[in-house]
Parts: structure tokens; sequence; C-alpha cells
């Protein structure tokens, strides 16, 4: 597989967030999100074999391995990595941008899907049939850059009762829209969500890699 980087971190989001975390950041993407912020992983990174890469998840001594990208769907020996990482007894984040079928995923990993915005320019490209796909331990992302967004954020969430089939995560690009407004939008809707930084970019600052 090639990889983008492999790193020992707290994850940053999710549910999770806080949380010691191994990263592996697999090479290649499909989509192209104006607020992207790992543009370095669309083409650098290095091959390396499973083997070689579970021995250095194993010397992180972690209990939570987050596959991420780029997209990580993008590889088709993705799965292959996550099923062995499964065998070795880790909780599994899978983040995907939702273009891929998700059904590739093994089940016992934790999906994190982002349902990409107007914002983005990418929510074309948004594979809707795997919204049935999710479970209740799944997590679905949505990455705010405006009112807009969160309008249409709104309007998803009630469409596909989203609430109720999986924990529903909001947060913003960073940089584009405040904190602040975002949730005080979500408290005066009283929208049944978690709201969400990129706790990493507030502590290393959000130029920073590997971490």
């Amino acid at each position: 597989m090639k990889i983008n980087e492999i790193f020992k971190s707290i994850q940053g989001e999710t549910s999770y967030a806080g949380l010691p975390c191994a990263f592996i950041r697999v090479t290649g993407c499909n989509l192209r999100c104006s607020y992207c912020d790992t543009m370095y992983a669309y083409e650098e990174g290095e091959k390396m074999s499973l083997n070689t890469i579970l021995e250095i998840i194993a010397g992180f001594n972690t209990k939570i391995v987050c596959v991420t990208g780029g997209e990580p769907l993008s590889n088709k020996d993705t799965p292959l990595l996550i099923k062995d990482l499964l065998n070795k007894n880790y909780t599994v984040l899978v983040e995907t941008n939702g273009s891929y079928d998700i059904r590739i995923i093994p089940q016992k990993a934790i999906k994190i899907m982002d349902i990409k915005c107007p914002d983005s320019n990418m929510s074309h490209f948004m594979n809707w049939q795997n919204i049935k796909y999710l479970t209740k331990f799944d997590e679905v992302k949505f990455v705010l850059s405006s009112r807009k967004d969160y309008e249409w954020t709104k309007t998803l969430i009630d469409k596909y009762n989203l609430s109720q089939i999986a924990n529903v995560l909001v947060g913003t690009a960073f940089g584009a829209i405040s904190p602040k407004e975002v949730v005080q939008w979500i408290l005066e809707d009283n929208l049944d969500v978690r709201f969400q930084l990129q706790l990493h970019k507030y502590i290393w600052g959000s130029q920073t890699r590997g971490v």
C-alpha cells in the first residue's frame, strides 16, 4: 500500500476526540474539497507492506487506530489492512468521504463518514446509498463553511432521520466560520448532534503535520 504517514496523537475529532490514537494516512483521494487540509496526501507517500504497517502501529501501544487519508477506500488493499487491525483487537475508525461504497469496510470497524456540504464543492459525489449501511456505532460528519451549509445539513438530518441511525457530528472548516456562531444555531434549533472542533489544530496549529 502507498502510505502518506503513520503517527501517534490524540484523536482530534469524532466521539473519540481526546483519546490517544494511532493514525494511518493512506495516499490518494478522488475528491478535491474546497477546505482540504491534507492536500499533501493526494500523491505523497511510500509503499509499505501490511506487515510493516502493523509493526509500526504495534510500537505505538495504543488501543485505537484511525485509518484515514486522503481517502482510504481509494486503495484496494485498505479493507485487508482494516481486517488485520481488527484481528489484532484494535478499535478501528475508518474516515471516508462518502463517495465509495462503505460495504467494503469490515463490519466491526467504526465508519466515520463525511457528508459533503455544498460549500465543499463535492456534495454531488456523495453515494447516498451509504446511509442504508450505517449502524448506531457509526458516525456521520458535516463540515460547515457557511449558514447555507448549516441549513442544508439540517434538511439532510431530517430527510434521512440521521440522528436515529448513527452519531451525527457537526464541525466547521477551520477558519471559515465561527464555531461560536454554529453552536448558537444548534442550540436555537435544538439540533440532536454533537458539535466538534478539530482539537489537534487548536493544540499544534493548523499547518502541523503528523499530530
